[in-house]
């Protein structure tokens, strides 16, 4: 693997943004190392350190980082539909969105699909073995809340080729569009109480941080420190007069989340954020300019996801471990917990990179030539991925055979048929090129 970095950071173009792939090594190493730091962990149980001690919830201002990640995928997107468009000309815009889709979701899918087989039939077995309590229980439904996150790119490169064609003909009329709707939906939730519509803000909020990566690409994001102030001032002008809570993460028990579905306060945040990472621009690129950095930005980026898929599970791995060694696990916050905490977080780190090198294979598979395709079976395809993660990130595998189900927007989903949507979605995206290639063989022979 050493070898292979050091060709691919050696082959590395002049002309390829490096700080862009060092902000997404960075922005998932924080939210990573966020989920080790806040898990409070007891023998009764999984909490949260943001709720014993609220004064920390400050801290996720600079920590929710998650919103970099999506800024950072719009301007990757944007690179890639538009490389694609200029290799294949001739092709119209169904059969390019099919190959894009494609091409953006082959290194995503396929470590994701694992994931979700492996923890699917380990789930499995350990119900149809009578288990399935204590932590065990707890570590089946926490697992794939990282899904979530997965469940959101998707829609991001869904929606990319349609938005943007509207930021080459509007600019940033269409970034100002997406965030009036976010305006519009808290709006109509808040002051109106109109129920369920709260959650198109998962496509208003996080779309219009994805379109800022578009700016980015086209060298129109001038202003960065107007837009952290903008973002800052407007997130802490609404958590102080609104209904938002000061957490910029999730908390247990919360009447209104600025995550889940996201609010106009998050996508504040997220300009504050992206403000201040075109701030750091400079000084990040020269940093990432050093050959030993670039290598090690390389190596990380090409296990990034894997690393991001498992490490809950090695989280979860070194507290059995304590608890099944009998290990006295401290209160959370106190003196001794926060003693033991790089322990903890060196523990899970180091699981985290075996399972990293069991799994890593997954994430790097082999190159397939990028062909137009059929556009209405990739979209049917990445919408029932869409359904089946967004589902089981809310589910889990808990309960996989007592039929527990959770509710997604107003639907209920259970673990199974989460799984089967997923599934047959991924089947769907990698065949939507297969059909077309065989259709142009036949009308090859025909001719």
């Amino acid at each position: 693997m050493g070898s292979r970095v050091r060709t691919l950071a050696e082959a590395t173009p002049d002309t390829r943004d490096r700080y862009v792939d060092l902000l997404r090594v960075v922005s998932l190493g924080t939210v990573v190392l966020g989920h080790w730091l806040m898990a409070a962990v007891t023998a009764d149980g999984v909490g949260n350190l943001l709720a014993v001690v609220p004064e920390l919830q400050l801290l996720t201002w600079a920590l929710q980082i998650m919103p970099v990640f999506f800024f950072v995928g719009g301007f990757s997107h944007a690179l890639s539909y538009r490389s694609l468009r200029r290799r294949h000309p001739a092709d119209d815009g169904v059969s390019l969105y099919a190959a894009f889709l494609r091409a953006r979701l082959r290194r995503l899918l396929r470590p994701t699909m694992v994931f979700v087989l492996v923890w699917g039939a380990a789930a499995l077995l350990v119900q149809l073995l009578g288990g399935g309590g204590g932590l065990t229980g707890v570590s089946l439904r926490l697992v794939t809340q990282p899904l979530w996150f997965i469940g959101i790119y998707l829609a991001m490169v869904a929606f990319t080729p349609p938005l943007l064609r509207l930021h080459e003909r509007y600019g940033w009329g269409a970034f100002g569009a997406l965030v009036a709707g976010a305006v519009l939906v808290d709006v109509l939730r808040f002051v109106l109480g109109v129920p369920f519509v709260e959650f198109l803000n998962f496509a208003f909020v996080w779309l219009a941080v994805h379109q800022l990566g578009f700016l980015r690409a086209d060298g129109r994001l001038r202003l960065p420190s107007a837009l952290a102030a903008t973002g800052l001032a407007g997130a802490a002008l609404l958590v102080a007069a609104g209904p938002y809570p000061l957490s910029m993460v999730g908390m247990p028990g919360e009447k209104v989340s600025n995550m889940a579905p996201p609010t106009l306060a998050l996508l504040c945040h997220g300009l504050w954020l992206v403000g201040a990472v075109e701030l750091l621009r400079g000084p990040g690129a020269r940093l990432v300019a050093r050959p030993r950095v670039w290598r090690t930005v390389v190596a990380a980026n090409g296990v990034a996801m894997t690393a991001f898929l498992w490490h809950l599970t090695a989280m979860l791995g070194v507290y059995g471990a304590l608890l099944a060694t009998g290990v006295t696990l401290p209160e959370p916050a106190s003196a001794a917990w926060w003693a033991q905490t790089p322990l903890r977080i060196a523990a899970a780190a180091l699981l985290t990179a075996v399972l990293v090198a069991a799994f890593r294979g997954f994430e790097q598979p082999s190159p397939a030539p990028v062909r137009p395709g059929s556009g209405p079976l990739a979209a049917l395809g990445i919408t029932l991925c869409l359904f089946g993660v967004l589902g089981l990130s809310m589910v889990g595998f808990a309960g996989l055979l007592d039929g527990r189900t959770a509710t997604l927007v107003a639907v209920p989903v259970s673990a199974p048929a989460a799984v089967a949507m997923a599934l047959a979605g991924w089947w769907l995206v990698e065949r939507s090129g297969v059909a077309v290639r065989r259709d142009v063989a036949v009308g090859r022979d025909e001719g």
